[in-house]
Protein backbone atom coordinates (compact mmCIF):
# COMPACT_ATOMS: atom_id res chain seq x y z
CA UNK A 1 0.00 0.00 0.00
CA UNK A 2 2.24 2.12 1.01
CA UNK A 3 4.65 1.49 -1.88
CA UNK A 4 1.64 2.86 -4.26
CA UNK A 5 1.51 5.38 -2.42
CA UNK A 6 4.82 6.42 -2.72
CA UNK A 7 4.73 6.03 -6.28
CA UNK A 8 1.67 7.68 -7.25
CA UNK A 9 2.68 10.59 -5.66
CA UNK A 10 6.20 10.98 -7.22
CA UNK A 11 4.71 10.47 -10.59
CA UNK A 12 2.19 13.22 -9.71
CA UNK A 13 5.03 15.59 -8.29
CA UNK A 14 6.86 14.71 -11.40
CA UNK A 15 4.17 15.31 -14.08
CA UNK A 16 2.96 18.72 -12.77
CA UNK A 17 6.57 19.94 -11.96
CA UNK A 18 7.43 19.01 -15.73
CA UNK A 19 4.08 20.97 -16.60
CA UNK A 20 5.01 24.05 -14.57
CA UNK A 21 8.61 23.85 -16.21
CA UNK A 22 7.44 23.65 -19.88
CA UNK A 23 4.80 26.57 -19.34
CA UNK A 24 7.81 28.76 -18.19
CA UNK A 25 10.09 27.34 -20.85
CA UNK A 26 7.70 28.44 -23.65
CA UNK A 27 7.08 31.82 -21.71
CA UNK A 28 10.25 32.74 -21.15
CA UNK A 29 11.71 32.08 -24.19
CA UNK A 30 9.29 33.64 -26.25
CA UNK A 31 8.48 30.63 -28.00
CA UNK A 32 5.06 31.54 -29.54
CA UNK A 33 6.74 34.71 -31.58
CA UNK A 34 9.49 32.63 -32.63
CA UNK A 35 8.05 30.01 -33.80
CA UNK A 36 4.49 31.53 -34.73
CA UNK A 37 2.19 29.61 -32.60
CA UNK A 38 -0.37 30.92 -30.50
CA UNK A 39 -0.84 29.72 -27.13
CA UNK A 40 -4.49 28.68 -25.11
CA UNK A 41 -5.95 31.66 -23.39
CA UNK A 42 -5.63 29.45 -19.86
CA UNK A 43 -1.77 29.33 -20.14
CA UNK A 44 -0.09 31.26 -17.97
CA UNK A 45 2.64 32.18 -19.21
CA UNK A 46 2.50 34.20 -22.51
CA UNK A 47 5.85 36.23 -22.71
CA UNK A 48 9.26 36.74 -21.08
CA UNK A 49 7.52 39.67 -18.88
CA UNK A 50 4.86 37.85 -17.68
CA UNK A 51 4.51 36.58 -14.25
CA UNK A 52 2.59 33.68 -12.27
CA UNK A 53 0.61 36.35 -10.29
CA UNK A 54 -0.45 39.71 -11.17
CA UNK A 55 -1.54 42.15 -8.95
CA UNK A 56 -5.11 42.22 -9.45
CA UNK A 57 -4.99 38.28 -9.16
CA UNK A 58 -3.35 38.95 -5.94
CA UNK A 59 -5.98 41.54 -4.40
CA UNK A 60 -8.66 39.64 -5.80
CA UNK A 61 -9.77 37.57 -3.10
CA UNK A 62 -8.90 39.75 0.15
CA UNK A 63 -12.28 41.14 0.27
CA UNK A 64 -13.95 37.68 0.02
CA UNK A 65 -15.04 36.07 3.53
CA UNK A 66 -14.72 32.40 2.62
CA UNK A 67 -11.17 33.07 1.18
CA UNK A 68 -9.01 32.69 4.37
CA UNK A 69 -10.88 29.83 5.81
CA UNK A 70 -10.99 28.07 2.53
CA UNK A 71 -7.13 28.42 2.43
CA UNK A 72 -5.97 27.68 6.03
CA UNK A 73 -8.14 24.43 5.75
CA UNK A 74 -6.63 23.45 2.32
CA UNK A 75 -3.01 24.09 3.55
CA UNK A 76 -3.84 21.98 7.04
CA UNK A 77 -5.01 19.09 4.92
CA UNK A 78 -1.61 19.49 3.20
CA UNK A 79 0.04 19.08 6.16
CA UNK A 80 -2.36 16.36 7.53
CA UNK A 81 -1.13 14.39 4.29
CA UNK A 82 2.61 15.15 4.47
CA UNK A 83 2.63 14.17 8.34
CA UNK A 84 1.06 11.11 7.90
CA UNK A 85 2.95 10.05 4.73
CA UNK A 86 6.26 11.18 6.93
CA UNK A 87 5.14 9.13 9.75
CA UNK A 88 4.52 5.70 7.50
CA UNK A 89 7.61 6.34 5.85
CA UNK A 90 9.38 6.15 9.87
CA UNK A 91 7.01 3.14 10.81
CA UNK A 92 8.02 0.63 8.74
CA UNK A 93 11.82 0.51 9.51
CA UNK A 94 14.11 -2.46 9.20
CA UNK A 95 14.90 -4.75 11.93
CA UNK A 96 18.01 -4.08 13.60
CA UNK A 97 18.45 -6.54 15.73
CA UNK A 98 16.43 -9.53 17.73
CA UNK A 99 17.47 -11.00 20.94
CA UNK A 100 17.48 -14.33 21.37
CA UNK A 101 17.01 -16.01 24.82
CA UNK A 102 20.40 -18.65 25.21
CA UNK A 103 18.19 -20.57 27.76
CA UNK A 104 20.83 -19.94 30.83
CA UNK A 105 19.13 -16.12 32.22
CA UNK A 106 21.66 -14.54 29.48
CA UNK A 107 20.50 -13.13 26.42
CA UNK A 108 22.41 -12.79 22.88
CA UNK A 109 21.78 -10.02 20.78
CA UNK A 110 21.57 -11.07 16.51
CA UNK A 111 21.81 -8.14 13.86
CA UNK A 112 19.19 -8.03 12.05
CA UNK A 113 21.14 -7.39 8.64
CA UNK A 114 23.00 -10.91 9.09
CA UNK A 115 20.01 -12.25 9.60
CA UNK A 116 18.83 -11.52 6.64
CA UNK A 117 21.91 -12.47 4.30
CA UNK A 118 21.60 -15.72 6.30
CA UNK A 119 18.16 -16.18 5.32
CA UNK A 120 18.21 -14.98 1.63
CA UNK A 121 21.88 -17.29 1.40
CA UNK A 122 19.31 -20.38 2.66
CA UNK A 123 16.54 -19.02 0.32
CA UNK A 124 18.79 -19.10 -3.10
CA UNK A 125 20.34 -21.98 -2.32
CA UNK A 126 16.79 -23.70 -2.74
CA UNK A 127 15.64 -25.81 -5.79
CA UNK A 128 14.66 -23.38 -8.40
CA UNK A 129 15.48 -20.18 -7.27
CA UNK A 130 18.17 -17.83 -9.02
CA UNK A 131 18.56 -15.15 -6.76
CA UNK A 132 16.73 -14.35 -3.22
CA UNK A 133 16.78 -10.88 -1.30
CA UNK A 134 15.67 -10.59 2.23
CA UNK A 135 14.23 -7.35 4.25
CA UNK A 136 13.27 -8.05 8.00
CA UNK A 137 10.58 -5.11 9.07
CA UNK A 138 9.22 -5.01 12.59
CA UNK A 139 5.47 -5.06 12.10
CA UNK A 140 3.31 -4.80 15.41
CA UNK A 141 5.93 -5.60 17.69
CA UNK A 142 7.14 -8.72 15.67
CA UNK A 143 9.77 -9.34 13.31
CA UNK A 144 8.11 -9.83 9.55
CA UNK A 145 10.51 -10.96 6.11
CA UNK A 146 10.11 -9.48 2.82
CA UNK A 147 11.25 -12.04 0.78
CA UNK A 148 11.36 -11.36 -3.23
CA UNK A 149 12.43 -14.91 -4.96
CA UNK A 150 13.74 -14.62 -8.41
CA UNK A 151 13.15 -17.86 -9.56
CA UNK A 152 14.72 -19.85 -12.73
CA UNK A 153 12.98 -20.65 -15.77
CA UNK A 154 12.32 -24.60 -15.02
CA UNK A 155 10.98 -23.32 -11.32
CA UNK A 156 7.36 -24.35 -9.92
CA UNK A 157 6.27 -21.43 -7.41
CA UNK A 158 4.54 -24.06 -5.52
CA UNK A 159 7.39 -25.98 -4.74
CA UNK A 160 9.76 -22.96 -4.33
CA UNK A 161 7.15 -21.47 -1.59
CA UNK A 162 6.77 -24.40 0.04
CA UNK A 163 10.40 -25.19 -0.15
CA UNK A 164 10.91 -21.61 1.38
CA UNK A 165 8.55 -22.14 3.96
CA UNK A 166 9.89 -25.61 5.41
CA UNK A 167 13.55 -24.45 5.35
CA UNK A 168 14.77 -21.21 5.28
CA UNK A 169 11.85 -19.89 7.14
CA UNK A 170 11.76 -22.70 9.73
CA UNK A 171 15.42 -22.72 9.98
CA UNK A 172 15.67 -19.52 10.87
CA UNK A 173 12.77 -19.71 13.48
CA UNK A 174 14.60 -22.34 15.06
CA UNK A 175 17.77 -20.01 15.10
CA UNK A 176 16.56 -17.66 16.62
CA UNK A 177 13.60 -18.94 18.86
CA UNK A 178 11.12 -16.96 17.22
CA UNK A 179 7.50 -18.46 17.34
CA UNK A 180 6.82 -16.54 14.18
CA UNK A 181 8.13 -15.04 11.60
CA UNK A 182 5.79 -14.44 8.86
CA UNK A 183 6.47 -13.59 5.42
CA UNK A 184 5.71 -11.73 2.50
CA UNK A 185 7.17 -13.03 -0.65
CA UNK A 186 7.40 -11.71 -4.12
CA UNK A 187 7.94 -14.20 -6.99
CA UNK A 188 9.62 -13.29 -9.99
CA UNK A 189 11.15 -14.92 -12.86
CA UNK A 190 14.26 -14.67 -14.10
CA UNK A 191 15.01 -13.12 -17.61
CA UNK A 192 16.30 -15.69 -20.40
CA UNK A 193 16.44 -15.52 -24.11
CA UNK A 194 13.60 -17.81 -25.64
CA UNK A 195 14.91 -21.36 -26.79
CA UNK A 196 14.24 -22.21 -30.24
CA UNK A 197 12.61 -25.25 -31.59
CA UNK A 198 13.29 -27.25 -34.09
Amino acid sequence: MLKTVNRVLLGLTGVLLVALGAAVLVGALDLPRHWDFSLPSAWPFGGPDDVLLTDADRRRWRGRDWWWPVLLAALAVLLLLALWWLFAQLRRRRLREIVIDCGDGEVARLRGPALEEALAAEAGALDGVDRAHVVLTRRRGEPEARVTLTLAPHAAPAAALRQLDAEALRNARMSTGLERLPAKVRLRAVRHRAERVG
